[in-house]
């Protein structure tokens, strides 16, 4: 089973999630993060910052969009 990668989100509500885990940085250079009745989306930010001592990708926040009914 591949492994997943840690990467640090920027931005958003507060509420959000600091980190996230996504299967490939080649797939996914927006990650969609469903938080509370929508999804926050993030985009790489073209650096990396530390974290815990390990060198994460940064992906700022960028929209939200909310779940229809």
């Amino acid at each position: 089973m591949p492994q997943s990668i840690r990467v640090m989100l920027s931005g958003g509500p507060e509420s959000s999630p600091s980190t996230w885990e996504v299967k490939s940085l080649e797939t996914e250079t927006r990650v969609t993060v469903p938080h509370w009745n929508g999804y926050e989306h993030f985009e790489f930010a073209d650096h990396h910052a530390e974290l815990d001592g390990e060198m994460l990708p940064v992906y700022r926040w960028i929209y939200r969009t909310y779940i229809a009914e």
